[in-house]
């Protein structure tokens, strides 16, 4: 069941959308070659707290991070610890929290230090991609419409949609229906309501689609080692057509 949520639920996830993007500028601003995926972690850890809102991720079924910290060839769930970042990698870094009973998601995927042009391309084509999905969040589209629209144009630009994993609904459960697929065709599926809330987030493969979960049974890699990226925004859908929860 889709759940449309209230104006004043809405004003609630604003802010946990708010605090979710004030925590991705704190990303952004300490990461560096040197430093480890942990620390990361810890300075997440702490400015959420302080913004009275909590991790959504720390201890979701058995999760042990505050952020999911994916690094070059791992795609999502990566667990924060003592990997350090190194000049020319990417890292992939998922943001929850949970304001007043309430979640925001968003994940952006970033370049450490100076990063090669092809490795640029795709984290272009993945930001890109997410935001022509969004232009079909409309009311009364159809959900697959957002799909379609992500796999029109990455597949064209070289890139591969990874299958496995997908969007999903928000609200007081970090994961609500619907499920977002980022491929599919077109006008399928349930009708865009005002007071959805959606979070999209397409997970792009510089290879081949197909992926791997390691041993730790949470870190999902590329299963030929080649880059990959990760971009997420939660949104609500509006009477006129989207808006972006997670912002500051």
């Amino acid at each position: 069941m889709i759940i449309c949520k209230t104006p004043r639920e809405l004003d609630i996830m604003r802010e946990a959308g708010r605090i979710v993007a004030l925590t991705h500028q704190k990303m952004k601003e300490n990461i560096r070659p040197g430093i480890t995926t942990g620390e990361l972690d810890k300075i997440a850890d702490k400015f959420i707290r302080s913004m009275d809102a909590i991790p959504s991720f720390k201890g979701y079924n058995g999760f042990r991070g505050s952020i999911c910290a994916s690094v070059n060839e791992e795609l999502v769930h990566g667990i924060p610890g003592d990997r350090v970042l190194n000049d020319g990698d990417i890292i992939s870094i998922d943001i929850g929290a949970k304001y007043k009973g309430y979640h925001g998601d968003s994940a952006w995927t970033y370049p450490v230090g100076t990063v090669d042009e092809g490795t640029l391309e795709l984290l272009r084509v993945t930001e890109q991609s997410l935001f022509k999905g969004l232009d079909e969040a409309k009311p009364g589209e159809r959900l697959s419409n957002i799909s379609h629209a992500i796999q029109s144009y990455v597949e064209p630009e070289g890139f591969s949609i990874v299958r496995e994993y997908v969007g999903h609904g928000v609200g007081q459960e970090l994961h609500e229906d619907p499920q977002i697929p980022h491929y599919g065709p077109p006008n399928k599926g349930p009708r865009l309501k005002p007071g959805m809330v959606l979070a999209v987030e397409p997970m792009i493969n510089a290879g081949s689609r197909y992926v791997k979960t390691l041993g730790d049974q949470w870190t999902v890699v590329t299963q030929d080692g080649k880059m990959c990226a990760h971009f997420e925004h939660t949104i609500a859908i509006t009477d006129e057509g989207y808006e972006i929860l997670t912002k500051s």
